[in-house]
């Protein structure tokens, strides 16, 4: 198979990979404390990276605890956010990552954004609107704390964009998926009472903290190195897709018509946003350093 092929078909399993595991996570958060299986997933994630690619330098472990912040507040968020919403909405809402990017590097950059990301971010932001809001306009819980992951999942992204071409990739994302697991089990200790994780939960650790957080983002880091970070991003795109199908196969969710038309708006705000994005945009593709979700 040519490698232009194989690379796609490696992105395509990393987004599948990705997607599956909000239904993973959303029963592992049923048997345990949301940030206390943050913890455990990125200790094993870590260690294991830092196996592959120990970081030494002093720079590079200044710029990750910085970027691993933002991650500990994106997986904390999104984690909490899977207790009390669904599977498929946390993978829909969670791509709004991709629309928040552009619009935050343009805050940063003090710039006004190009109308067609504010159009796309608009299409995005109506179909949040009819996919999570209840009772008018009222958000749940869940969806909130999602939201709010999404927010800090493009923070992430926006500070990686200016620091993470300086260091090599598997260390940097070593000292970030370090500095989420220690700032998780500091949260864990202080709000929830860390706990070893039920018998039940490994698999969900073990899928999470290897099969993702290393296997996926490895399939992530060879492959936009073939194709480039443009078309990463668009096949890394089919993540909420892939959450929303998985949660209805998996864990027999259903999407109601007004579900379904506001995914479909989010999917298509995505994609507004990902054609008209150019790379000082600090394109929300690849950060190929960033984890899983």
């Amino acid at each position: 198979m040519p490698r232009n092929r194989l690379a796609f078909a490696a992105l395509v399993l990393a987004a599948f990979l990705y997607g599956v595991t909000f239904v993973v996570v959303k029963d592992a958060v049923a048997a345990m404390d949301p940030i206390g299986f943050v913890a455990w997933r990125f200790m094993l994630g870590g260690a294991a990276l830092a196996l592959l690619a120990f970081p030494r330098s002093a720079v590079l472990w200044r710029h990750g605890t910085i970027a691993g912040i933002f991650l500990l507040g994106g997986y904390s968020l999104q984690t909490q956010g899977l207790v009390t919403t669904s599977a498929s909405n946390s993978g829909l809402i969670t791509g709004l990552y991709v629309v928040f990017t552009p619009l935050l590097a343009a805050a940063v950059a003090r710039r006004i954004p190009r109308l067609i990301v504010v159009a796309g971010a608009l299409v995005a932001f109506a179909g949040l609107a009819a996919l999570a809001a209840h009772d008018g306009f009222r958000l749940q819980e869940g969806d909130a704390f999602t939201i709010g992951a999404a927010a800090a999942y493009a923070a992430h992204i926006v500070y990686l964009s200016r620091v993470a071409l300086h260091h090599p990739v598997l260390p940097f994302t070593a000292v970030q998926t370090i500095v989420t697991a220690g700032g998780a089990l500091v949260m864990s200790a202080a709000l929830e009472g860390l706990r070893a994780p039920p018998a039940e939960v490994w698999p969900a650790i073990l899928l999470t903290g290897l099969a993702v957080s290393a296997g996926a983002v490895g399939l992530q880091v060879w492959s936009q190195t073939v194709v480039g970070p443009a078309r990463t991003a668009v096949v890394l795109a089919l993540e909420p897709a892939f959450a929303a199908a998985s949660a209805a196969v998996l864990a027999g969710e259903r999407l109601t018509a007004r579900g379904w038309l506001g995914a479909g708006l989010i999917l298509a705000g995505i994609y507004i946003v990902l054609a008209a994005t150019k790379d000082d945009d600090a394109l929300p593709a690849a950060e190929a350093i960033t984890p899983a979700h």
